[in-house]
């Protein structure tokens, strides 16, 4: 759903905007897609009588609104693998996962490496979107990693970082050279962090399930010996670095000793690696037949990898959750474990799984949400604009109610990816309502029933 309202209340919740460190029950007034004003109560105070007559009321008592999530990354695959998803399809999705800024990736077909192509993906998003897109740039031309690509073209032409992930920069000096212009151009790079050579084609994390099956396993080191180089090359370069979907115990630390050190590095972690670990993998069914819709890159890992990342996340030393959504045909997933696509479909479901570490108290709600509204926004430069409720930023607005309990059904998805590993999970957490410039991008029909709608009617 998708539907304009030039002036727009929501009213009653409690409202939660970490940037300004603001927590209380209020109000929030939306007028021309702007914010008009966030936090004070607005009915009853007669300065707002004439708007509110003519507002689109939301009721959200009871319920939590913060700023609109901000993804850092994901796959919306247009141009080329419309198949798995397009961008109107993705960003119905996002819109549902609470999402009012998302950051897509490169690897399309032809990839981001030229500005025409960038302007392309915007112009789409623009006509087609139900959410802001924000396209990532690659490093190299044709993300293959050999020649570095015109980044202060793509700069130029919008990108807010540059990757080329599904593949790591595996040259050093490219790397150099790329972090070399980040630093110039003031975007980061995004590294997919995998020395392939000692990942050696793996399917899952290398150890125990990967030993009793066979299967090649992915071991951490890989990651681990690529987020060890990419920091010290940054080092070198006072470039700007973005690791992404950190997986692994070794990481996290590698992480931790360069900020301390002062390193302007930042690092992400998904939803799924922060709740699930290789044992998901391994089927419900009495046969234990390897389930392909745990099948990601890098591998869910263990237990101890998954304590490391939450605590990690819980002491900033990880900045940000993002989906890493990543759709694929059920045909790309139903060919056997061994060769089925990586990769999870994480619009939908993330907010939900990620409520499990509140209601453990691994993560308070607030932290929770500012690490995906405020800080993603810090790390593509768009802290103050992206990621708050302010008086006149853009009306990028969440409603969620923390309480509420549903159960995952990929059949009724927007995306047209349906493979999760989260299908039939029960969940306590639930976006009720995402804004996105103003604009209602999704509301639960739980929020149009009487006597709202009805006022809605009436005014």
């Amino acid at each position: 759903m998708k539907e304009t309202a030039t002036l727009l209340l929501i009213h009653g919740g409690r409202i939660i905007d970490p940037g300004r460190s603001i927590d209380r029950i209020g109000d929030v007034l939306v007028a021309e897609g702007m914010i008009v004003q966030a936090g004070d109560a607005i009915i009853g105070n007669p300065s707002f009588a004439a708007v509110l007559s003519k507002a689109r009321h939301v009721d959200a008592t009871g319920l939590v609104v913060c700023p609109g999530f901000v993804d850092l990354h994901c796959h919306l695959r247009e141009p080329g693998f419309e198949d798995k998803e397009t961008i109107a399809t993705g960003t119905r999705a996002a819109a549902k996962g609470g999402f009012a800024t998302v950051c897509c990736m490169a690897n399309t077909e032809p990839p981001l490496d030229t500005p025409a192509a960038v302007h392309l993906v915007r112009r789409r998003a623009a006509q087609e979107g139900a959410v802001e897109v924000l396209p990532v740039g690659c490093v190299t031309i044709g993300r293959g990693g050999a020649e570095l690509s015109v980044m202060s073209a793509l700069a130029e032409a919008g990108v807010v970082a540059f990757s080329d992930d599904g593949d790591p920069v595996a040259s050093s000096q490219v790397m150099r050279q790329a972090l070399s212009s980040s630093r110039d151009l003031a975007l980061p790079v995004i590294d997919h962090c995998e020395d392939k050579a000692f990942s050696r084609s793996g399917v899952m994390n290398e150890g125990r399930i990967s030993a009793a099956t066979g299967l090649r396993g992915m071991p951490a080191a890989a990651e681990e010996i690529m987020v060890a180089r990419d920091l010290i090359l940054l080092k070198l370069t006072g470039g700007r670095l973005h690791i992404a979907h950190v997986s692994s115990k070794g990481s996290v630390e590698l992480i931790r000793r360069a900020r301390e050190e002062g390193a302007p590095v930042t690092a992400e972690v998904t939803p799924h690696h922060l709740t699930l670990t290789e044992d998901r993998v391994t089927g419900a069914g009495p046969d234990k037949a390897l389930d392909a819709s745990a099948k990601v890159n890098p591998p869910l890992r263990t237990e101890a990898d998954v304590e490391a990342l939450i605590e990690g996340l819980r002491t900033g030393v990880i900045d940000a959750i993002a989906t890493d959504h990543a759709p694929h045909t059920l045909a790309d997933k139903n060919r056997g474990f061994d060769l089925a696509a990586f990769g999870i479909s994480g619009f939908e479901t993330a907010f939900g799984c990620l409520m499990d570490l509140v209601q453990r108290g691994r993560i308070g709600l607030a932290d929770l949400i500012a690490r995906l509204t405020c800080e993603p926004a810090k790390i593509i430069g768009r802290n103050g604009e992206l990621g708050t409720l302010k008086t006149g930023s853009p009306a990028n607005i969440v409603v969620l109610d923390p309480d509420r309990q549903w159960t995952v059904d990929s059949r009724g998805f927007a995306s047209k990816g349906k493979n999760t590993p989260y299908d039939g999970y029960e969940f306590k957490g639930k976006v009720m309502a995402t804004v996105a410039n103003g604009t209602i991008a999704y509301i639960d029909d739980s929020l149009l029933s009487p006597p709202f709608a009805e006022r809605e009617d009436n005014s």
